[in-house]
């Protein structure tokens, strides 16, 4: 088959597509081609382009330059609804259907059967059946969507896009809530559009299904292509070298060899077994002491943010075990967390870790004031000087505590975040992307700041793309891959080249 489709003419093209946002180019002259019948994955890192070509394509935003063809013919697709009468679907991660509406009525949406001036619904459900069991999936076409799981949602979204004679499907992130059968259920359903013809654009961050249904991968970063390739000619290493823009590398574990030594002989602070949420992570286990930083690798997608989120107690476990010093413990939200001594800080500083109009003194006695009960409220003047030797002690620039918190940069309004943190007297921290979005001094100095904290005896866990970072301060790195824990690192083993060799094993 992928002969075939290399001899065909492209079924859709866009040739130096650009975008520009108000201080950031978001897409600079991409070119892409899709083939009819072909999967074409795309792939690449936050910021690559991925989603601003998709809305593009699809008529969210209006292209700044460059050209989009549909077979052979240039389109300018004015909105979603346009590119949808022009033969082009998109189905998000988030379902965009009407959940209280039943299946049949969201695949006819618009444009129901009519009889006698009425809608038809015995045609409807007929019609929607007959469509469903074409892609051997036979249900209940009567009952509300909301009754379906995530996947079967998503096949109706599919099916819809497919009764309206698509010739493009976009499926963004379409499996990121599955589990392996209901991915497997979708893959059939992709591979039955493939025989159709339709053209298939994928967006996902899983290796392993990348794969297991490409035909071709484009590779994006910094809203450039960098390469494309067909899927049956490219070594994994070489595809997350493209997306990361790394080369494989000799370096050595940089961090003081004693520190981790030192800490083995240490009952861990934080010891979890068999952690796992069905459709978010796979079972994994992992061991903190005091004094140590273990590092958390792998590819955007591949679930550090969800293994943060599950220890700290944002989203709940279906299964395994936490011991804090020791002993069995229950984390089912953050508020226990804190109480055990748990931080985090968040990837998206400004939507869940900054209040924006609060002054920097407000954002950062947050954390301790939780601790402490809203009842045993901490004095103005108490509040004063935990503000000021915090800005004191990471050299927080700002002119005095009192200033809105969203005026300061980036590397800024991150150490306010630690600052909140470090006030809490926490033992263990988890800093999830904590120097990115920042220039190049204040992540130096964020960097020094992690291995202080380090050894003055903090337990962290630290999630980053830089893998250089994840070198430099990790004692231990855990390496997770499609939402498994693949592999852990630790002594000479930690480097970037044994770190991008296990995210790209087969």
């Amino acid at each position: 088959m992928t002969t075939n489709l290399q001899q065909m003419p492209p079924l859709l093209e866009v040739r130096g597509l650009t975008k520009m946002f108000p201080a950031t180019i978001a897409l600079s002259e991409v070119d892409f081609s899709l083939r009819a019948g072909d999967v074409h994955v795309l792939v690449g890192e936050n910021g690559a382009g991925k989603s601003t070509l998709i809305k593009l394509i699809t008529g969210v935003h209006r292209k700044d330059g460059g050209t989009i063809l549909l077979e052979g013919k240039e389109i300018d697709p004015r909105s979603p609804r346009h590119a949808q009468e022009l033969g082009i679907s998109t189905v998000y991660q988030e379902v965009n259907l009407i959940p209280t509406l039943s299946v049949a009525e969201n695949i006819f949406l618009g444009r129901q059967p009519m009889r006698w001036g009425m809608i038809n619904m015995r045609a409807v459900e007929r019609q929607a059946k007959q469509l469903l069991q074409d892609f051997n999936v036979d249900i209940d076409v009567t009952r509300n969507l909301s009754s379906y799981s995530v996947a079967i949602q998503q096949i109706v979204a599919i099916v819809r896009g497919v009764s309206l004679s698509v010739k493009v499907l976009i499926l963004d992130e379409p499996t990121s809530s599955l589990d392996h059968q209901e991915v497997e259920m979708l893959f059939s359903v992709i591979r039955s559009l493939q025989e159709r013809g339709i053209g298939i654009i994928l967006i996902t961050h899983f290796l392993d299904q990348v794969y297991a249904i490409a035909n071709r991968v484009t590779v994006l970063r910094n809203g450039k292509k960098i390469n494309e390739h067909l899927i049956s000619e490219l070594p994994r290493v070489q595809l997350i070298t493209e997306m990361l823009g790394k080369e494989l590398t000799q370096d050595t574990h940089s961090r003081d060899d004693t520190s981790t030594s030192k800490n083995t002989n240490r009952v861990p602070f934080l010891k979890v077994n068999g952690f796992a949420r069905k459709g978010t992570i796979e079972p994994f286990d992992l061991e903190i002491r005091q004094g140590e930083i273990v590092g958390l690798a792998g590819l955007l997608g591949s679930g550090r943010t969800e293994v943060a989120h599950l220890i700290f107690g944002i989203k709940q476990n279906d299964s395994g075990e936490a011991y804090v010093h020791g002993k069995p413990t229950t984390i089912k939200s953050p508020r226990q967390a804190i109480r055990h001594g748990f931080g985090l800080c968040p990837e998206d500083r400004k939507v869940e870790g900054i209040i924006g109009d609060l002054s920097v003194r407000e954002n950062i006695i947050l954390a301790l004031q939780a601790k402490m009960g809203w009842f045993n409220y901490l004095s103005r003047q108490k509040q004063n000087e935990l503000a000021n030797d915090m800005i004191k002690a990471l050299s927080i620039a700002t002119p005095n505590a009192e200033k809105p918190v969203k005026e300061l940069s980036g590397g800024n309004q991150q150490k306010v975040i630690l600052a909140r943190w470090l006030i809490s007297n926490p033992d263990f921290l988890i800093l999830d992307e904590p120097t990115r979005g920042i220039d190049v001094g204040a992540h130096a100095e964020i960097i020094q700041i992690i291995k202080r904290l380090a050894d003055e005896g903090k337990a962290m866990l630290i999630i980053s793309s830089e893998l250089a970072e994840i070198v430099a301060y990790s004692d231990r790195v855990m390496i997770l891959r499609d939402r498994k824990k693949v592999r852990e690192l630790e002594g000479d083993d930690v480097n970037e080249n044994t770190i991008m060799h296990a995210i790209a094993a087969d």
